[in-house]
């Protein structure tokens, strides 16, 4: 049986090449990669001639995420979905509306398997890595539901995209391809949890995104105990790979670090947060970037949120050692908007 092709993962030369294969004109590529950049089924293609739709519906693979499942936050509009792929597995988006424009958060996996016990996404384990159509396909899917253009994009769903590293940056180009959604790179963000290896290939390819490292701890004892990848690459590793992506790259690292409750949120914590990225980035007069979460509540994990007045107190001690540091305001509450608890409901659901 020939293997059928992914047409969403395919560059315009890609796609060219694959026209051409079929027997059809060059210029067949531009017209398709058109309605692709809309979402618009193969049949629906009016400008392509039906044997050509035909043949195109028995050749290709349908890869664009579908809308399993849709909640708006009557707070601030904010729209989680749940997006269904093609065989049959789930995984989570989050478009969010902001003055400057609106922001769409993508998933890179189906689960995870980085083990982060404050993490709603990580329960289950990693059940695969996701093409970089469904990567786009979410963009594409979420523009078509609203009628509105997504202008940034935040790796920061379910999965860790280092772990899917190929499939990422195949999506990064195709994302940024000024025939395809042209989102420029310096509107995206990577999160990652700190797979070290790929922070240093990523420094390698240049790509002027922001990177976003998932710290949430400044020793190694308590970084350990929350999030399983410290013990295969600790902090002073981690760290010493942001330093060299930011020497590589010149692009600012964000840090992103989740207050819990009686767990690493005292102001103890917080001098030591700050001393530590001040050991590292201020000999590299690197500007320092905090943002602070306060950690979602979810029943699995028995880890609880402090008060907005103790990540201000965090933010302000922070800041006192001229680090910039942000509490991360949080849009639709109302939904559960943080990400894995949709997915995970809904596979809890089905199994009842």
């Amino acid at each position: 049986m020939t293997e059928k092709t992914d047409l969403y993962s395919l560059s315009t030369a890609e796609l060219t090449d694959f026209v051409k294969s079929i027997g059809e004109p060059a210029f067949r590529a531009k017209q398709i990669k058109a309605w692709l950049n809309l979402g618009t089924p193969i049949a629906e293609m009016t400008n392509l001639s039906r044997p050509l739709r035909e043949k195109l519906a028995q050749l290709t693979l349908d890869t664009l995420p579908r809308v399993d499942t849709k909640l708006t936050s009557a707070i601030d509009g904010t729209v989680k979905y749940l997006f269904a792929l093609h065989d049959g597995a789930a995984v989570e988006s989050v478009f969010m509306r902001y003055k400057h424009g609106n922001t769409l958060c993508i998933s890179s996996q189906v689960g995870c398997r980085m083990g982060c016990r404050f993490c709603a996404s990580t329960i289950g384990g990693r059940v695969r890595d996701l093409l970089p159509s469904e990567l786009l396909g979410q963009i594409i899917a979420a523009q078509r539901d609203t009628g509105e253009r997504v202008s940034n994009v935040v790796m920061m769903g379910i999965g860790e995209p280092l772990d899917n590293y190929d499939n990422v940056i195949k999506f990064l180009e195709l994302v940024n391809a000024e025939d395809g959604l042209n989102i420029g790179y310096r509107h995206i963000s990577l999160s990652t949890c700190g797979v070290v290896p790929r922070i240093r290939a990523l420094a390698e390819v240049e790509l002027p995104i922001t990177l976003s490292i998932s710290l949430h701890a400044a020793n190694d004892e308590k970084r350990s105990a929350i999030m399983p990848v410290n013990n295969k690459w600790n902090i002073s590793e981690l760290l010493d790979a942001c330093a060299y992506y930011y020497t590589k790259t010149g692009r600012r690292i964000s840090f992103e670090y989740t207050l819990i409750s009686g767990k690493n949120d005292t102001e103890g914590d917080a001098r030591e947060l700050a001393e530590l990225l001040i050991s590292t980035f201020r000999k590299l007069s690197a500007p320092i970037h905090v943002n602070l979460i306060r950690v979602n509540e979810v029943k699995e994990t028995g880890f609880r949120e402090g008060s907005c007045e103790g990540a201000n107190k965090f933010a302000a001690t922070l800041e006192s050692y001229g680090i910039v540091a942000t509490v991360r305001r949080r849009l639709g509450t109302d939904i559960n908007a943080a990400c894995g608890q949709l997915r995970r409901s809904a596979k809890t659901s089905k199994e009842e």
